[in-house]
């Protein structure tokens, strides 16, 4: 299957690559129809899905399977009113329904919206009426149907909710239907059939900085994806790969369908409440799981393990992304389990952009190399290239190609769209900086980077540094005005149960940051809190804390 869209699978280096991967994109692409149903005609019994849950359920699915529950689905969905262009929200966190209504949607040429189970009737209804949601399919769980039903009164597009998981009185019984529903599914044609250009998914951003921001992907973004899996996740034919997300989430179609099954891996998901790093350890070696991916805070948890009980010999490469790396917890994990954490970088916009590749030497808290068909720069203020070790942004140029994968705009708002894509430059929003090797080096969001008495200074290296510190849980740094300095550095900060605060703290935790940084970068501010503000995705609001400040 991979062959059919890659000119090439195999490379000597970084460069040859670099210069040489190129994704052959056909016409009017369809993932369900030209991955899954092929797939399924040509290996029927190829495992696609490994699905358990915390409370010992079970279940496997091949791709013959996933043809016939997609097929159903898309019938149940297309007797319900949906049609090509219809936007759909599934609100099905780990459940294995959700690859049935995704690739039913992907039929029909519907929108699928994903969306996490966090959301507020306030969050619903804003993405209700933002994107014109004609239909929610969500879990069967009290507060989130409270909250559905709560939003459907200041919704006027929505028309149709299913449960998965149980039922009530004015919704679909999804599994009931799912079982009425013919299992035979004709693909549309004519003007019901999907093209290239028409909207695959539309993923609502988490909203660090204000309202969640509507990224709108095209039918070839699966095909982006083969970057993502085949080289930085490593996945191969045959294996089992995890990537730790909820479905609401954008890292979910990073790791958990796309990419992998078109390199002819099988994907694995652990549907649990509450993550408990010794019950996911477990499962991941019980079910052999060959490649992995996560969020630095995974890693962080799994270090306080005593990895030496674990056999890793079947899981053969690991990935991070989602927010820098401490160095720390690379060296603590690779020493333990033998395994280097490959670091990767890129947002619900784009697929993976910049990573540690299989010939890389990987350098611990570095995001890695641009990736091929990317062609990533770093600018200044003035819009300049910046020079090695310069601090800039980074910016995807467009003006010689489009990389596979990349947004098409944010729906509904082209004037947000212009200005953060014009002149054929994507501007991230993201800063770093560029080493003597080409390795780039996250610093922090454009908004939050701190000038301070001349220097700039990143939040990240503050925070990793006060991490390391045992009386530090959590921590954010941002800017404070001064009129001598222009701005110093503030750390909000959550400490461990073991801890108390006091201006001893204070003073030692000033001292720590003096020594593991430059001194110039250390919290003139520390300010101890219970909690820090975040978004419904876990992200830190940074903007929240100045503007209290400010306040």
């Amino acid at each position: 299957m991979l062959s059919k869209y890659i000119t090439r699978e195999n490379y000597d280096s970084y460069e040859d690559f670099r210069q040489n991967f190129k994704i052959n994109i056909p016409e009017n692409f369809n993932f369900a129809y030209d991955v899954v149903d092929e797939t399924a005609k040509l290996n029927p019994d190829k495992t696609a899905l490994v699905w358990c849950d915390d409370k010992g359920a079970e279940a496997v699915f091949n791709f013959r399977q996933m043809k016939y529950y997609s097929d159903k689905a898309a019938n149940f969905f297309k007797s319900s009113g949906i049609k090509k262009g219809d936007p759909v929200m599934l609100i099905l966190k780990r459940r294995f329904e959700f690859w049935f209504c995704a690739l039913a949607l992907h039929k029909i040429g519907a929108i699928c919206i994903p969306a996490t189970h966090l959301l507020t009737t306030k969050d619903i209804v804003y993405r209700n009426n933002a994107a014109d949601i004609k239909m929610i399919v969500c879990v069967a769980e009290p507060e989130v149907i409270q909250h559905v039903e709560e939003a459907e009164l200041k919704s006027p597009t929505l028309k149709a909710k299913a449960l998965v998981g149980g039922s009530k009185d004015g919704w679909f019984d999804f599994t009931s239907e799912l079982e009425k529903a013919s299992d035979s599914f004709t693909k549309p044609t004519g003007s019901e059939a999907t093209t290239n250009e028409d909207i695959l998914l539309l993923y609502f951003t988490s909203g660090t900085t204000g309202m969640p921001k509507m990224v709108r992907h095209n039918f070839t973004y699966p095909l982006g994806h083969i970057l993502t899996a085949k080289y930085w996740q490593n996945v191969k034919d045959g294996g089992l790969h995890l990537t730790v997300a909820d479905t609401g989430w954008a890292k979910a179609v990073w790791g958990k369908i796309y990419g992998q099954w078109i390199c002819g891996c099988a994907v694995f998901v652990y549907d649990y409440d509450k993550f408990v790093p010794k019950n996911l350890l477990e499962v991941v070696l019980k079910h052999e799981v060959t490649s992995f991916c996560a969020p630095p805070t995974i890693y962080r948890f799994f270090i306080k393990e005593d990895l030496t009980k674990y056999d890793f010999s079947k899981l053969t490469h690991c990935s991070i992304a989602g927010e820098p790396l401490n160095p720390e917890v690379y060296n603590q994990f690779l020493k333990a389990t033998g395994r280097k954490l490959m670091e990767g970088y890129g947002q619900t916009e784009l697929t993976v952009t910049i990573g540690t590749f299989p010939w890389m030497e990987p350098k611990p808290g570095s995001m890695g190399k641009p990736s091929p068909g990317y062609d990533i720069d770093l600018i200044d203020e003035n819009g300049n290239s910046c020079e090695v070790g310069e601090e800039g942004q980074i910016v995807v140029r467009t003006d010689k190609r489009l990389p596979a994968g990349i947004f098409d705009g944010y729906y509904r708002d082209e004037a947000l769209t212009r200005k953060v894509w014009h002149d054929d430059i994507y501007y991230t929003g993201d800063m770093a900086w560029r080493d003597e090797d080409g390795y780039y080096w996250f610093v922090g969001r454009a908004d939050d980077v701190i000038k301070s008495s001349g220097y700039r200074i990143g939040p990240f290296e503050v925070e990793s540094a006060l991490l390391e510190h045992p009386a530090v849980l959590e921590c954010a740094i941002t800017a404070v005005p001064d009129p001598d300095r222009g701005q110093v550095v503030k750390a909000t900060v959550v400490l461990t149960k073991n801890y108390t605060a006091s201006e001893n703290l204070k003073v030692e935790l000033q001292e720590h940051v003096k020594k593991v940084t430059a001194p110039y970068k250390y919290p003139r501010i520390i300010e101890f809190v219970p909690e820090l503000p975040k978004t419904i995705s876990g992200k830190i609001r940074r903007v929240e804390i100045r503007e209290k400040d400010g306040e």
